[in-house]
């Protein structure tokens, strides 16, 4: 565990000794709705001018700085942003000392029209062959309007290198979603994994669509700048509007959101994985084809092969809607995925599928549905040692409101649920355990309501076949001992 502190080992033995383990009573347990009711702000967008959407100051100055992982292991990014005026350079000038910029890297400029509205100019710039653990500084723009910003590339990939995610979904841009962002940035992560949703634009008409994509842009810059997000589609991304003559699927998305899926073989920039300190994360499209044949159906069978988990020990999958929900609002919308993928993500020993497109949050227990068939007299999900937690974190805060209508009474395979806004921080300590906690936006104030120890799937399954192992040699020695004295 290398580059942890004295005092994170304090607290990780505290949290070792202060929780209970999640995997001794996962399936034990009866599922807990919480009682908590907020009070809630108004599920409404923050005015237009509000503070957090103000342009920065300047001719042409670059705006809507954000970032995502550029390759497959971490020491690379794609820093994207916007200019107004001009189209400007594609250029961006980084080094490792605060304003002493050694490198630069070039990249390309798109725009594209939505209705009638017009893009600024979007700027994409690969910035690779970086130094893992090392925080870089960067600047973009010209003259006077030039900004500077920094980011910190994760640590070489090991199997136990510590790394704190994030886990945001269906964001928005509400007094609720600053609440939300305002807290992470708190929380000390280094980076998101994002469930989708992202500005909620598609709730608006006409050029208000692409205006509203433009104030999420510098809403969330005050994070996206300084640290990857690693995204994936949500339904609020498909942007099919015909009355507007809009039927491209995913337009706005792809021109200001790209990833790396090259890095990973992917076809599509729909779905990808990426590397990231001892985690591999898979990131899919539920609004994409993935039945059997399909690109995405192929590419996941084969990346999932590539997953080494003597180097990668933790496997996180990233998709919109969930598998299993016990809120009526979108109830089995992840069915269809659930029934192909399910049984892949049991027999790879997946940890957590992470979800958002539910407004609020929960948690399961470790269940699968994978015996079921329309001949089968099993027809219920059912405890399962080996499949993944499913969580649902789609309570960052957008404007449709919480998702406050519960199934009843609560299904045996949900563990926890609380209709809340807020945010997830996943913190891996070694290749066997990491830190789970989910934070709850309170009045404004950041609250850890749900936390616990999660197991490796994988590298518990070779612990418990070790014991079952020495067991079995065990038995086989006393038999030799006892046909001994028989003889």
């Amino acid at each position: 565990m290398a580059g942890v502190t004295k005092m994170q080992l304090l607290l990780f033995q505290l949290v070792l000794t202060s929780f209970v383990f999640l995997d001794s009573v996962d399936n034990v347990n009866a599922g807990i709705t919480s009682s908590y009711l907020r009070k809630e702000y108004p599920a409404v967008d923050m005015p237009v001018d509000h503070e957090v959407f103000a342009a920065p100051k300047g001719y042409n100055a670059p705006q809507q700085v954000h970032m995502t992982q550029g390759n497959y292991d971490g020491n690379a990014v794609i820093i994207s942003w916007v200019t107004v005026d001009e189209p400007g350079l594609s250029k961006l000038q980084y080094g490792t000392s605060d304003k002493k910029y050694k490198f630069t890297a070039q990249g390309k400029m798109t725009n594209y029209t939505f209705y009638e509205y017009k893009s600024g100019y979007i700027h994409h710039v690969l910035v690779d062959g970086l130094k893992f653990d090392t925080k870089y500084y960067y600047k973009i723009g010209n003259g006077d309007s030039a900004r500077e910003f920094w980011f910190r590339t994760p640590p070489m990939i090991g199997p136990d290198v510590p790394y704190k995610f994030g886990i945001i979904g269906d964001l928005g841009q509400t007094f609720n979603s600053l609440s939300t962002l305002e807290h992470y940035m708190e929380s000390g992560a280094e980076c998101v994994l994002f469930l989708g949703d992202f500005s909620y634009a598609d709730e608006y008409e006409y050029n208000d669509v692409g205006l509203r994509w433009d104030t999420f842009g510098r809403f969330a810059e005050r994070s996206m700048a300084y640290q990857p997000w690693i995204w994936i589609i949500g339904n609020h991304e498909i942007d099919y509007l015909p009355y507007m003559n809009e039927v491209t699927l995913f337009k706005t998305y792809f021109q200001r959101y790209p990833t790396p899926h090259l890095a990973s073989k992917s076809s599509s920039p729909d779905f990808y994985s990426v590397r990231r300190a001892s985690a591999h994360i898979i990131a899919l499209s539920s609004y994409s084809p993935f039945v059997k044949y399909t690109p995405q159906y192929i590419w996941l069978s084969e990346e999932l092969e590539r997953v080494d988990r003597t180097k990668t020990p933790w496997l996180f999958v990233l998709l919109h809607s969930p598998m299993y929900s016990s809120y009526k609002t979108h109830f089995m919308e992840g069915e269809g995925m659930r029934v192909v993928f399910e049984e892949w993500f049991v027999k790879h020993k997946v940890d957590v599928v992470f979800s958002g497109h539910v407004h609020a949050y929960e948690r399961s227990h470790r269940f699968s549905n994978i015996r079921y068939n329309v001949s089968s007299g099993e027809r219920y999900p059912a405890p399962d040692e080996s499949a993944p937690i499913y969580i649902t974190v789609g309570d960052g805060g957008n404007l449709e409101g919480l998702a406050d209508t519960l199934i009843e009474p609560q299904p045996d395979y949900s563990a926890f649920r609380e209709p809340s806004y807020g945010h997830s921080t996943l913190e891996i300590m070694n290749r066997t355990h990491a830190l789970y906690t989910w934070h709850r936006n309170d009045e404004g104030k950041k609250v850890p309501v749900e936390s616990f120890v999660l197991h490796n799937q994988y590298w518990k399954s070779k612990v418990q076949k070790r014991k079952l192992g020495k067991q079995n040699l065990g038995v086989l020695q006393q038999s030799a001992s006892k046909g001994k004295k028989m003889t």
